[in-house]
């Protein structure tokens, strides 16, 4: 608790009359010089609320005291007044440079300086009252932030996990395991990771690659509206069968649709994106909207090219797999469809990530 009183001054009468001033209302310590006042500082800057402070001294003056208070940035919490025979307006200013609270000139009326006192001590109590409150606030609002940033993080956890099952609904459906989304994903990720760093021009961030990642497990969520007849079919499908087949993006979609209030607009819009646009190909030949070029969102367009490289590394149904060279080069040749070439450069540089992935997801 501040309520004690430092006088510094080398005349003994001074100190005397200020404490006599000041003693009903206050603890008074009383120091005859500044290395005296420090020292008492240094033992009790805690105990005290105000210091009375004469400039010329002997040992160390007024203003030496002063700069050392500031150094050890006490004058945050102590009034510092000066009360002093000098009185030109230099002095006064370099004491308030130095973080005076108030300049009393000697000879000083009693009631004056006691109300002086009273009114500075009670300006650096209201304001430390300020900062208790403050610092207690802004505690309480770091509190409630990392708690809110712990519940969107579960929010987020919840949200990609309801994703990828849905996603696994799929795949069991396809009679596969729920590794080709692991895998998708993976490939995705590596992919956009290489884009936002060579083409700046798509505004990719590690959000928003983040949540096309997440997005990217429900590519193929329509498939669940798809016949067994045709989905697990080994055979190749009938054109009609074929057409139906390719009505799984839009069906998809329908499904999102549905279930759209499960999850943020910005999941929502790019979870729609994968699901419809994941077939379309740069050339316009995809499908379902025959969109062409840049037309295709570059969500869909990642997506698009990890699905068909995991799908001619793998065995399917339909197919063997095919070896990871022969995959990458159907790519390139754009034997399975057209891809941006800025797409297909990036391609070229993760190749190796690529392989590497699926060859670790194939061991396990």
């Amino acid at each position: 608790m501040r309520d004690k009183i430092l006088i510094v001054d080398d005349v003994e009468i001074n100190r005397e009359l200020l404490a006599e001033i000041l003693g009903d209302e206050y603890k008074v310590i009383m120091a005859e010089n500044g290395v005296q006042a420090l020292e008492i500082l240094e033992q009790s800057n805690s105990e005290i609320a105000a210091m009375l402070l004469d400039l010329i001294m002997p040992q160390m003056d007024g203003f030496t005291v002063l700069e050392n208070i500031n150094k050890k940035t006490w004058s945050k919490h102590i009034a510092c007044m000066i009360i002093s025979g000098e009185n030109t307006a230099e002095t006064e200013e370099r004491c308030f440079e130095l973080g005076v609270a108030d300049f009393v000139h000697k000879p000083f009326d009693s009631s004056l300086v006691r109300k002086r006192v009273n009114n500075v001590v009670s300006l650096y109590q209201y304001q430390a009252e300020l900062e208790q409150k403050v610092e207690k606030q802004t505690e309480a609002l770091r509190k409630q932030y990392k708690l809110l940033q712990m519940q969107a993080e579960q929010l987020r956890l919840s949200k990609a996990n309801v994703i990828d099952i849905l996603g696994t609904v799929v795949e069991y459906r396809n009679l596969e395991s729920g590794e080709h989304i692991m895998r998708v994903k993976g490939y995705t990720k590596i992919l956009a990771d290489k884009l936002m760093k060579n083409c700046p021009e798509y505004g990719l961030t590690p959000e928003m690659i983040e949540v096309i990642v997440s997005a990217s497990a429900l590519h193929d969520i329509g498939k669940i509206a798809i016949p067994d007849s045709i989905l697990l079919k080994p055979g190749k499908l009938t054109p009609d069968e074929n057409e139906y087949m390719k009505s799984h993006t839009t069906r998809g979609c329908e499904i999102l649709d549905n279930i759209k209030n499960a999850w943020d607009r910005e999941y929502g819009r790019v979870s729609y994106e994968i699901c419809r646009y994941h077939h379309e190909r740069y050339d316009g030949k995809g499908y379902p909207d025959g969109l062409k070029g840049e037309e295709i969102p570059i969500s869909a367009q990642l997506v698009s090219l990890a699905d068909v490289y995991d799908a001619l590394v793998n065995e399917r149904v339909y197919k063997s797999a095919f070896s990871k060279e022969k995959a990458f080069q159907m790519i390139v040749t754009g034997e399975c469809g057209v891809f941006s070439p800025k797409l297909l450069d990036c391609f070229w540089n993760v190749r190796k990530d690529f392989e590497a992935l699926a060859d670790a997801t194939r061991e396990e």
